[in-house]
Formats: C-alpha cells, sequence, structure tokens
C-alpha cells in the first residue's frame, strides 16, 4: 500500500508501472532529482496537487 510518506523515487523503483499513474494526475517529474528524496505528500504540495487524491489514484492502480 503507497502513502503520502512514501519517497517517489522508492515507490517508481518498487512499482515502475506507477510511472503512468503519477503522469495520469499531473505528477510530471518523475526523471527529477528531487524525486528521489522527497515524499509523495511534498511533491504534491509544490505542485498544488492532491496528496490524497494521488495516494488514492496509485493505490487503486496496484489494486489495494
Amino acid at each position: 500500500m503507497i502513502t503520502k510518506d512514501m519517497i517517489i523515487g522508492e515507490v517508481i523503483n518498487e512499482h515502475p508501472e506507477l510511472v503512468r499513474t503519477f503522469f495520469a494526475n499531473g505528477m510530471m517529474c518523475i526523471g527529477c532529482p528531487a524525486s528521489q528524496g522527497e515524499s509523495i505528500e511534498a511533491a504534491a504540495q509544490v505542485h498544488g496537487l492532491d496528496g490524497d487524491k494521488l495516494v488514492s489514484a496509485l493505490n487503486e492502480a496496484l489494486g489495494a
């Protein structure tokens, strides 16, 4: 299960199929160096996105 405090880079490394879900929800900075140490929640705030909605979409994509 994905949570808001998880690091984007770690999530992508473990579940590369979620890149599409990040993109579909407005998170286009997956390759950015900051994504290697930034939580989903922090990145969502920086990009003006709803972190809860993003996490829900990620978990739905995983079937969680």
